[in-house]
């Protein structure tokens, strides 16, 4: 599994490895079943503490994005069914609500923003129907 890490980003790196990892599902390049390196492995493959890749795998499972067994470790949820309800849909919004706040206030349009959402949405589906 290919991560790319901004050491010097405002993001922590524990937000960046799940949001690949969520991407990285999203795009069909980590398909259900699939394993996920181990934590100690993971952590020694990109040069973190272990603690911050466990942290990780703990959110995923959380989230229901991964299953964690003893035996086999961690892998992509094989029955990945995930619905968006209502507490999703509220955290949704309220995570859009401080984006569009921001790219209002730095001068980014309606259209733009349609524009963008459009494109990276399609680039989704496109990666899943191939």
């Amino acid at each position: 599994m290919l991560l790319t890490l901004a050491f010097e980003s405002e993001t922590p790196l524990y937000q960046q490895i799940k949001n690949q990892i969520i991407t990285g599902i999203a795009q069909g390049k980590l398909q259900p079943g699939e394993a996920l390196p181990s934590v100690r492995q993971l952590a020694a493959d990109i040069g973190i503490n272990f603690h911050t890749v466990n942290k990780v795998y703990q959110q995923l499972k959380q989230e229901n994005w991964v299953v964690i067994h003893r035996r086999s470790g961690v892998i992509i949820n094989p029955e990945l069914n995930l619905k968006a309800d209502e507490v999703y849909r509220e955290s949704l919004t309220s995570t859009l609500e401080v984006l569009f706040a921001e790219a209002h206030l730095r001068g980014i349009t309606l259209e733009e923003s349609h524009h963008l959402i459009k494109t990276i949405y399609q680039s989704y589906v496109q990666e899943v129907s191939k």
